[in-house]
């Protein structure tokens, strides 16, 4: 195993990310027509409930370990980082078997608190029952992510990336072959095979994590190393596993506020949107059907643009860590800023052209939808929203600002629950869809943690905004060029197709038109050089 530069972990971490985000979306064109679009929201309430309580029982300990594993190692404390590894596998282990517990109880209320007293759509039972099934990925799962943070602490980003492609790979069998075998062959009925489809995040999760461990036990010389300095020696064993636990603990809290975050943000959405659109004249299985959309459906579409911060933030933290520690201002400082430029100019015309194409890409995938593409259309900006609120939580965090970043969090997430009903009355009395209201109330609650966050980044590092801005115009013409022209076409090409080829050959000619476009104007303007670097561009040169 190779360690690997910021920007090589980065884009390693991202390929692997966009890998398993790419087969999470084609998998659900199947598994679509397997169960049909009425049963999408039963697997969606599942996932949902899963990723709150996965958020509680890692306790943000993974990625704290990826912090605290690449500061122990820039010490120099090796013994040290590898008493942080055993002591954060075993805390996650009691946590695990805790929270299985209460989840597996615990499912008739939740149940109970996602459908009310509403009737005509799933029922509570079957809600109660998938919610079970997939507790039992809680007691693997997070020794799993805790095994990616040891690696990422000392900068080994390929392993962790193949045991995702694993860990997806083997989830998208258990869910394809498993839902296919209950509906079609056995016929024991849609929550059954639901029920085996998210046991899929369970074999998924022991597979991959076999993996590293074997990956591991064969590369023992490249990660476990002997201090010889005996001054270094006698400052080890100052350091007693209760200050161990209470550093992982420390860095852990902005990152179970920033999981918990995200969880809570999907759970307001799926315990107010199906009351609210009831109340407002929508059918129940109507409104499940958008709830479906924003929760799994649309969301699956969005993991692609998601993965880019996801792979930024896993190179992002030891990277960052390690010059904070030594002490390198002026490389957080271009860490920072290269990592907001990199992530928008990725992004920013990646959302903005699946919101064009939003209704060949929805057909594409899924086939005709009445709500589909009238969701996703805004939803995917908040793929573009949670990727500046992921990368500014994690630089935050790498520079130690962990009350700060606590603070931001919970002022987000009051604006979206203060503003979200009030909202989608908003916008239904402006005679628009009202869960559009949601969406903004959304886009609102991300932007007001990333702004401040900003304010407390720019306090500790210096951040040149007029710099900053100079170079982000740089891609931000193109940009608006790209969407004039991509507009103009639909003049002459319309994206009023309903059929799956149509939709991906207007996919394609929109997409290669986009591109070229944008990377065409960038890398003349010379900003994609100077985001990237000269070894990227030279061999983009080389592919041309």
């Amino acid at each position: 195993m190779k360690k690997n530069s910021f920007i090589n972990g980065a884009l390693i971490a991202t390929i692997g990310i966009v890998i398993t985000k790419f087969l999470g979306i084609i998998y659900v064109i199947p598994f679509y027509a397997i169960i049909g679009e009425a049963n999408i929201a039963l697997y969606g309430y599942a996932y949902t409930i899963y990723n709150l309580f996965l958020s509680l029982s890692t306790v943000g300990i993974p990625p704290a370990m990826s912090k605290l594993i690449s500061e122990y190692n820039t010490l120099g404390y090796y013994n040290t980082k590898e008493r942080a590894y055993k002591l954060g596998k075993r805390l996650l282990m009691v946590m695990g078997i805790i929270l299985f517990i209460v989840m597996f109880v615990g499912a008739p209320f939740i149940a109970h608190q996602i459908m009310g007293n509403n009737t005509g759509g799933n029922s509570k039972e079957s809600i109660t029952f998938v919610i079970r099934v997939i507790s039992t990925a809680i007691l693997i799962v997070p020794i799993l992510s805790v095994t990616k943070g040891y690696l990422q602490g000392h900068k080994f980003m390929t392993p962790s990336s193949v045991s995702q492609v694993i860990e997806q790979v083997v989830r998208i069998a258990v869910i394809l072959i498993g839902s296919y075998l209950c509906m079609r062959v056995f016929n024991v009925g849609v929550t059954n095979a639901i029920g085996v489809a998210v046991f899929g995040a369970t074999v998924g999760a022991i597979v991959a994590l076999s993996y590293l461990l074997i990956k591991i036990k064969k590369n023992k010389k490249d990660i476990i190393k002997v201090t010889k300095d005996e001054e270094i020696r006698k400052e080890e064993k100052k350091i007693s596993n209760k200050t161990i636990i209470k550093k992982l603990l420390i860095y852990s809290v902005p990152f179970i506020s920033f999981g918990l975050a995200l969880s809570v943000y999907d759970y307001i959405d799926m315990t107010t949107i199906i009351g609210t659109l009831t109340d407002l004249g929508f059918k129940t299985k109507d409104a499940e059907s958008v709830l479906g959309v924003i929760n799994t459906t649309g969301n699956k579409l969005n993991s692609v643009v998601l993965a880019i911060s996801t792979g930024l933030m896993t190179s992002l933290v030891p990277n960052i860590t390690a010059s904070f520690v030594k002490g390198d201002k002026k490389d957080v400082k271009k860490k920072v800023s290269q990592s907001f430029l990199m992530l928008l100019y990725v992004t920013m015309p990646m959302a903005v052209g699946l919101s064009i194409l939003a209704g060949p890409v929805f057909n594409a995938f899924y086939g005709a939808s009445t709500w589909g593409p009238k969701v996703f259309c805004f939803t995917i900006f908040i793929a573009l929203f949670r990727c500046m609120f992921t990368t500014s939580i994690s630089i935050a965090q790498s520079l130690n600002k962990f009350k700060n970043v606590f603070v931001s969090i919970i002022i987000g997430i009051l604006v979206k629950l203060v503003l979200q009903i009030p909202m989608m009355h908003v916008f239904n009395a402006l005679g628009l869809y009202p869960f559009w209201g949601s969406t903004l109330a959304t886009l609102i609650g991300l932007s007001t943690s990333v702004i401040t966050n900003l304010v407390v980044i720019n306090k500790t590092v210096g951040l040149d905004f007029k710099e900053y801005f100079k170079k982000m115009f740089k891609f931000v013409y193109p940009l608006i060029i790209m969407i004039v022209v991509l507009i103009l076409m639909k003049l002459f090409i319309p994206l009023n197709i309903t059929t799956k080829l149509k939709s991906i050959i207007l996919i394609a000619v929109y997409g290669i038109v986009g591109a070229l476009i944008y990377f065409g104007l960038t890398i003349k303007n010379g900003i994609f050089k100077e985001i990237f670097g000269d070894k990227l561009f030279k061999k983009l040169k080389r592919v041309k």
